[in-house]
């Protein structure tokens, strides 16, 4: 089975400001490890995928950085979006690369900033999914079993009912794709059993992506076609034109909430989106008083706290439920039931022209 990863690298990280910055994002930053994320993400994927089939997708710029990150990857599959026009995209590109190689192959696309703790339990269930996709000529997606009731996630709603097992996994057939709720709602889907955090990650058969593209998305379709012959020809400026013009939209939006039929994988291997700065509590250590930090700190009579601070001793002092994040022009003070608010703190510094600071 030709199973291709395709790894989505062309986001901004404006959630981990300030310490992520335009020209070096979260997925480029060593948050959950030594290495950055997007190294984490290929690495993890190398048991079961080699190198050759390996690709990622972003603007020039960042590509540029990931040639240095992961040179074991082909040059050629350092694949270049002309403009961010959101996830739908960016996939339609990397998807039509493939295709025209191999339209057997199962492509799964795949963040290149989340957690995965327990990588051979996802490499399995990876395995099958691609099986699913190509027997089946189904998109398959992972859903995340819900730990508490999250506003911050999509979730999906699946049917309990008839499962299908294909290579010792099983697979639910997806109702419904759901926006993130409101408290209330969440604490619904979490009672009724049936609804998993949507992990983002999808997977289809590269020659069954563009038939479900023409029957859900046809508004799409034309601008598939043109990135085909962008690629046949070799004409740079077809895949300009492409995206001049198509719409920026998420690959949830255009296609996903839409296509059927679409199996879910439960994704019980240790995700996490690593989403805000709070994320991080249940990712670095932590002392006796939930504290943790990236530098040296004394905490006194405080608790649950998130530091960032490498090179200099940090006292915090009676403080609880804080997140400190210094960098050489930027300090960062919320509490963490705040964090997902970072990102507005970005569009003020560009309100304000401070262009220097993002």
């Amino acid at each position: 089975m030709d199973i291709r990863a395709v790894i989505m690298a062309g986001g901004v990280g404006t959630r981990f400001w300030p310490l992520s910055r335009k020209q070096k994002p979260k997925q480029f930053l060593p948050i959950i490890s030594d290495k950055t994320m997007i190294e984490e993400t290929a690495l993890r994927l190398l048991p079961l995928i080699s190198p050759a089939q390996i690709y990622t997708i972003a603007d020039r710029t960042k590509t540029l950085t990931i040639h240095k990150l992961l040179p074991q990857i082909p040059e050629d599959n350092l694949l270049v979006e002309p403009q961010g026009k959101n996830t739908a995209p960016s996939l339609m590109l990397a998807t039509a690369a493939i295709y025209l190689q191999n339209p057997e192959a199962a492509v799964i696309a795949l963040p290149a900033d989340h957690l995965i703790k327990d990588g051979a339990r996802f490499l399995k269930k990876l395995e099958a999914a691609g099986q699913a996709a190509i027997q089946n000529d189904h998109i398959i997606t992972f859903g995340i079993p819900p730990s508490y009731p999250a506003t911050g996630y999509g979730y999906i709603q699946f049917s309990p009912q008839d499962p299908v097992k294909i290579s010792g996994e099983t697979f639910f057939s997806v109702e419904k794709f759901k926006e993130k709720p409101g408290i209330e709602q969440a604490n619904e889907f979490l009672d009724a059993g049936n609804y998993f955090w949507n992990s983002g990650m999808f997977l289809w058969q590269a020659k069954t992506f563009p038939q479900k593209l023409e029957q859900y998305a046809p508004g799409l379709f034309p601008f598939w076609e043109k990135m085909v012959e962008a690629f046949k020809t070799k004409q740079e400026s077809l895949l300009i034109s492409a995206f001049e013009d198509i719409p920026s939209i998420s690959i949830d939006y255009a296609l996903m909430e839409k296509a059927r039929p679409v199996w879910m994988c439960r994704g019980d291997f240790g995700w996490s989106d690593v989403g805000a700065w709070s994320s991080l509590l249940d990712i670095w250590a932590k002392d006796e008083s939930g504290n943790t930090i990236r530098g040296d700190g004394i905490f006194l009579d405080s608790t649950d706290c998130l530091v960032h601070n490498p090179g200099k001793i940090t006292a915090l002092v009676g403080v609880e439920d804080l997140i400190i994040v210094d960098t050489d022009d930027g300090l960062l003070v919320c509490r963490k039931d705040s964090d997902q608010k970072v990102k507005q703190v970005v569009e003020h510094i560009k309100k304000r022209g401070k262009n220097e600071h993002l």
